[in-house]
Parts: structure tokens; C-alpha cells; sequence
């Protein structure tokens, strides 16, 4: 909260607001259990000490947060007015960033009961806040992108051929679950035409020899995110997904070596890209390079032209390029990646070649 404050005040902010979700999280160690239009509201100024807001109903558990005993808790009842309970504590003429994850309603709230204040959402506002990974945080993000791919492993042994995406799709989130995630947030099983959509929800289509398949698949597991893609074929596969497949290989590779301290997300985004174009497929290439990950599996920094910040050690992102050829096939190879003092480490191991299913 300390180092949040001192981020914002350098932003030119008063203050951080965190409502329910990965910032109030990562901030206080506190979620509650269900996440309800009552106003759940952490306000850590610039100036002085870190104040939450919450239901009576609620007080147990936010005393019971790793945060409690170093802030001041504020609780407001069924009936009362919370938001003159945060009028108390704002700044009456403040200009804060919000959690991109408030509600409406509670925004609109504050701004009724405190006209003269200001907002901007969290990740445009502090967009690095959550991205320097500290060493448990990048302990965890390892276990959840080992147990990944143990899953890959397990996936290969399944039988694609005459099955349903739907089928291997629930098999991807049974071996998730099986490996210890708590949540799974995705399955993309992309067979034949299909993965040429990059976010193709898995359907009822019958997979056959000699689709190339498309498999992102990720979750939650001890709060911190996993998320790795692999592209297999059913059978032996055609001269012309091998040939994509490398070129999408080559272009993951490159982009992975361009990691270090100093160098922009942009350049990470260009060598991906570049090396697509060089090969012919720069139109097919329709997505950024990468995302950050962290309590989410979709958070800043993100690997993509226009973006200038700088790597720094601990960042954490995904390196996912990808050839989508509609009407044929798609091909997406991901990795989790970290900076490290004098380039990058994968945190998803599985090998890179093109895997053979029946």
C-alpha cells in the first residue's frame, strides 16, 4: 500500500480507490466472498493512512485480512449511506484511480455525493502497480504454469479423432482442475477452420484426421494465473501446416531471445511480427504478441505496437504469436515469460514441436 501511494502521488494522483477484485487483493490480501452492490471501498491516499470501507454484515472477514492491522476499518449498515462515509475520507476536490473493476454504480456514487473529484481507471492510470512480480509471486506463477503443462502432457494421450471440441475441451479443464487449479478461465480446442478464430469457443464440431487443432488453455491456480497455447495435428499433417507451424515457431523463438531489461514491449511485438511479415503471413498475424499475467490472466504490460514502457526484471507476459488462415486452419504457439537481470525465462516448458494426436 506504501509503495502504491508513493506511485500514485508521482502520477499526480491523491490517492488509489480499490473495490472487490485483484487490486484490493493484491493490496490488503482481501476478497470477499461474494461481490454484491454494497460498496466494498479501500481509499489509500497520497498523505496519510489506508482506510477500508465495508459491510457490517462483511467486518468479520475484512478483519481477518493479512492488511487489517495496518489501516483503518470503517463499516456501514443495510439502510445507511456509505458514500458519505467515503466523502470522510476523499479528498473533496481529489483526483484518484479507481479500480477498472468498480461498478458503475458505486463510481457514480462517489462522484454524486463528492462532485468536485476526479477518476481514472487503474490501468491507465498506474498501469505498472501489479506488474513487477516479487519472488513468491513468480514462484506461483511457475507452479500454475508447470501444472499446465503436465495438463499438455496428459492432453496428448486423448483421443481427438471423432470426438467433439466440447469433449477435449471438458477433458482440458478436468486435467486444469486434476493438476490444481481452482479455476479455469479458458479452453480453446480450435480444430481445422475453426482455429482460424483466435478465440474460438469450443463446439460441437467433429474433429477428423488431419486437422491441425488449436489448444489455449489456462486458469487460476494459488491466486496467480496460467495460460499456454500448443497447436497439435490429428495424424500427420499437411506440407502446409508444418511449414505455418515453423514459421509461427521461428517467430516465437525470436521474439523470446529479444527479452531482456531495457528493451520496449513494442520491440518484442515487432520481432514476432516482422518475422511473420518476412514470411508472407503478416495479414494473418491479427492479435498483440503478448499480455502481462499475474492475479489475472490478462493484465499490463501488454506486448504490442505503441506500447514504449520498458521491461523490467519480474514482469511477466505471454509471447503468443499466431497465423490464422480462414477457411483452413490457425496455428498459435504460447509461452509464459519472465524478465530476468539479463533476458527472459519460460515458465511453460512443453516442447515447441508440432505433436502428432489421433
Amino acid at each position: 500500500m506504501a509503495r502504491a501511494a508513493r506511485a500514485a502521488g508521482k502520477a499526480g494522483f491523491d490517492g488509489i480507490l480499490a473495490t472487490p477484485g485483484p487490486d484490493l487483493l493484491y493490496l490488503t490480501g482481501y476478497a470477499p466472498v461474494a461481490i454484491t452492490e454494497r460498496l466494498t471501498l479501500l481509499v489509500v491516499p497520497v498523505d496519510g493512512d489506508p482506510t477500508l470501507i465495508v459491510p457490517t454484515l462483511e467486518r468479520p472477514d475484512a478483519e481477518a485480512a493479512p492488511a487489517a492491522t495496518r489501516l483503518t476499518l470503517r463499516d456501514w449498515s443495510d439502510g445507511g449511506d456509505p458514500y458519505r462515509l467515503a466523502a470522510g475520507v476523499l479528498d473533496p476536490g481529489g483526483r484518484y484511480a479507481i479500480s477498472d473493476s468498480a461498478w458503475s454504480l458505486q463510481l457514480l456514487g462517489l462522484q454524486d455525493r463528492l462532485p468536485g473529484t476526479g477518476y481514472a481507471p487503474l490501468t491507465t492510470a498506474l498501469p505498472m502497480l501489479r506488474a513487477i512480480k516479487d519472488a513468491d509471486e513468480l514462484e506461483r506463477l511457475a507452479a500454475a504454469g508447470a501444472a499446465a503443462d503436465a495438463t499438455y502432457h496428459q492432453i496428448l494421450d486423448v483421443r481427438f479423432a471423432g470426438r467433439r471440441e466440447t469433449e477435449v475441451a471438458r477433458d482440458l479443464a478436468d486435467l486444469l482442475t486434476e493438476h490444481g487449479h481452482s479455476e479455469v478461465d479458458f479452453t480453446v480446442v480450435g480444430s481445422g477452420p475453426n482455429g482460424a478464430n483466435p478465440h474460438h469457443e469450443a463446439g460441437d464440431r467433429v474433429m477428423r484426421e488431419g486437422d491441425a487443432v488449436v489448444l489455449d488453455f489456462g486458469g487460476i491456480k494459488a491466486g496467480y494465473g496460467s495460460d499456454t497455447t500448443r497447436t497439435v495435428s490429428i495424424g500427420e499433417p499437411s506440407a502446409e501446416v508444418r511449414q505455418v507451424h515453423e514459421v509461427v515457431r521461428r517467430a516465437q523463438e525470436a521474439a523470446f531471445l529479444a527479452v531482456r531489461p531495457g528493451v520496449t514491449c513494442e520491440s518484442i511485438d515487432r520481432v514476432a511480427r516482422q518475422y511473420i511479415t518476412a514470411a508472407g503471413y503478416g495479414e494473418h498475424f491479427v492479435h498483440r504478441t503478448g499480455h502481462g499475467i499475474g492475479l489475472t490472466t490478462h493484465e499490463p504490460p501488454y506486448i504490442v505496437e505503441g506500447e514504449k514502457q520498458q521491461l523490467e526484471p519480474g514482469m511477466c507476459f505471454s509471447i503468443e504469436p499466431g497465423v490464422y488462415l480462414p477457411g483452413h486452419f490457425g496455428v498459435r504457439i504460447e509461452d509464459i515469460v519472465t524478465v530476468t537481470d539479463d533476458g527472459g525465462r519460460r515458465l511453460n516448458t512443453t516442447s515447441h514441436t508440432l505433436a502428432v494426436v489421433h
